[in-house]
């Protein structure tokens, strides 16, 4: 771990109650810096979302560390993310999981993140311009689906596009947002409501 890393680890993550091993060394080690303006890098490690541009934000580390963790990734998974922004959540879970697929609709905040990665030597990922709602049906279905972006309903299509055994966590919500937890079973759907957040809302056309 990086010494901010480990500190961001220690006082935001650790003492929250995150305690998946895996996540906890990589956002240890992964220079959250690369990942937001050269302005804020220091405040890259501080307990708060961060403006990235284009009126969107990397979430606190401690939002990215419990969405993570809610996934439970083993290292094989294929992951649809909805919502690329900065790159940081596709970097963690690129760490994580088998394969990443992640949309982002605006095309500056793609590129930059695209630079990021590739510079960063993540040959895991792969990214697209795109509306978050429709998926990416050409590589589905996938093992587990992370929206960072809330929408007031679950997209059906991100529902269709996930096997039955797999998982969706997303914000979820417009005045009042939580995270949502989606088991999809060959018994169903199970929802399972958690904490309090506030994500940018998902648009429309995303």
């Amino acid at each position: 771990m990086n010494e901010r890393g480990a500190h961001m680890v220690k006082t935001q993550l650790v003492e929250r109650g995150i305690t998946d091993t895996r996540v906890l060394s990589t956002m240890g080690s992964l220079r959250r810096e690369r990942f937001v303006p050269r302005e804020a890098t220091k405040a890259a490690y501080g307990d708060r979302p961060l403006p990235i541009g284009d009126g969107q934000t990397i979430s606190q580390p401690y939002i990215v560390a419990f969405m993570t963790e809610a996934l439970q990734l083993t290292g094989v998974e294929r992951v649809l993310e909805v919502g690329t922004g900065s790159g940081y959540q596709t970097a963690v879970l690129a760490e994580l999981a088998g394969e990443v697929y992640s949309l982002e609709i605006r095309q500056h905040l793609a590129a930059t993140a695209r630079r990021t990665l590739d510079d960063l030597g993540y040959g895991n990922v792969h990214l697209r311009v795109g509306n978050g709602g429709d998926g990416w049906p050409e590589h589905a279905p996938f093992d587990r689906v992370l929206v960072t972006a809330a929408p007031t309903e679950v997209p059906p299509t991100l529902m269709e596009q996930c096997l039955e055994g797999g998982r969706i966590v997303l914000p979820l919500g417009d005045a009042t947002q939580r995270i949502v937890v989606i088991d999809k079973t060959s018994a169903g759907v199970h929802r399972h409501m958690s904490i309090p957040v506030r994500f940018v809302p998902m648009l429309p056309d995303r």
